[in-house]
């Protein structure tokens, strides 16, 4: 199910780029958007335009950017849903870079060479198509350690992580870094194609698909992280609840099959080890105990390629995966019942 997740690697200092121009869609992103914007004044390339298209914040989030000397657009579209597709649209239009990168506000890179590192390896693929990175997830508090299922299953759902990589078409790409090619971009009609999807990620990488345009979908550890759902409790169950029921639609039939059978797993050697211990039988405490703690092991595992998960935690992991398993049935029943999610103080219809 979850063979590996590669990561950048390939350093080719002396390459040459076209030009390039970094896209942000931000909605109330004051406390996030420090750190990207930061970062990015640390890259060693001598040239890039950084666009901070405003989604209609309330907080201080267009004038922490203009003190980052970044370019703020201001995104007036009024129409009904997510808004970022309408955002990064609006970027483009008034961006002049060749390739086009789209960062989540929340994203940071980790070094001075990331960008540089990003650049290369859409070059070593051909320049073509979208090459996106899943950040790699820093935990800070204690209650950010629930998102560990949801972030193996969101790399596991795209389809090219299993032992049969190449026989899966990827779902789509991974949204909070996207980088393409203006001209593949233009292509496909861009954000402004899937304007009305909520899974912006999925809907735009299946536009390239479409167009025959290559998707590469790898792991961002050593070049992006990101910190999700800082803000609290509140926001993290938004956050998920918004994507997940709609998502898993697009996860190849086997590759859904393999992760609920790896889900049904916690809970059955969880209910084996308690009943081992009711009926006091040492030799099916031993086994089912170990079964137990080989369980947690592989989950902590699986977790740990995708961000810094605390390894304690997974001692209790049928506590984490009846979290996701609460979600999930809450976010279907918010999709396809209430028919609308919420998320940064918008109220999305689903159509």
């Amino acid at each position: 199910m979850f063979r590996s997740l590669p990561t950048p690697r390939r350093r080719d200092e002396d390459a040459e780029h076209p030009s390039l121009s970094i896209i942000i869609p931000a909605r109330n992103e004051a406390e996030s958007l420090p750190h990207l914007l930061g970062t990015l004044q640390e890259q060693n390339l001598e040239s890039f335009e950084v666009l901070v298209v405003d989604d209609h914040s309330t907080d201080d989030t267009i004038s922490i950017a203009k003190s980052f000397g970044a370019t703020v657009l201001h995104n007036e579209s009024k129409e009904d849903g997510a808004g970022k597709s309408s955002a990064c649209w609006h970027g483009v239009q008034h961006s002049k870079g060749q390739w086009l990168l789209f960062l989540d506000a929340d994203t940071r890179l980790e070094g001075p060479d990331s960008l540089g590192k990003l650049l290369n390896l859409y070059q070593h693929k051909g320049a073509r198509g979208i090459l996106s990175l899943q950040p790699f997830h820093h935990i800070e508090d204690m209650y950010e350690n629930l998102s560990a299922i949801f972030n193996i299953i969101v790399i596991v759902g795209m389809n090219k992580f299993t032992a049969w990589r190449d026989r899966f078409e990827p779902a789509g790409s991974f949204g909070p870094c996207i980088l393409s090619d203006r001209d593949d971009y233009l292509s496909t009609g861009g954000h402004k194609a899937i304007e009305g999807a909520i899974m912006d990620d999925l809907a735009l990488g299946q536009a390239y698909l479409d167009k025959d345009l290559p998707v590469h979908c790898m792991g961002g550890k050593g070049v992006i992280s990101f910190r999700m759902y800082p803000e609290g409790f509140k926001s993290l169950v938004e956050g998920w609840c918004k994507s997940f029921a709609l998502g898993s639609k697009s996860t190849h039939p086997v590759v859904m099959l393999m992760t609920i059978l790896w889900i049904a797993g916690s809970f059955i050697t969880t209910g084996a080890f308690i009943s081992s211990l009711i009926a006091m039988n040492s030799a099916s405490i031993m086994l089912t105990g170990a079964l137990y703690f080989l369980y947690a092991l592989q989950t902590m595992i699986f977790a740990r390629r995708c961000g810094n998960f605390n390894r304690f935690i997974f001692i209790f992991h049928p506590v984490l995966f009846s979290f996701f398993a609460g979600i999930f049935v809450y976010s279907i029943f918010r999709v396809h019942v209430m028919r609308s999610v919420t998320w940064k103080g918008r109220k999305i219809n689903i159509k």
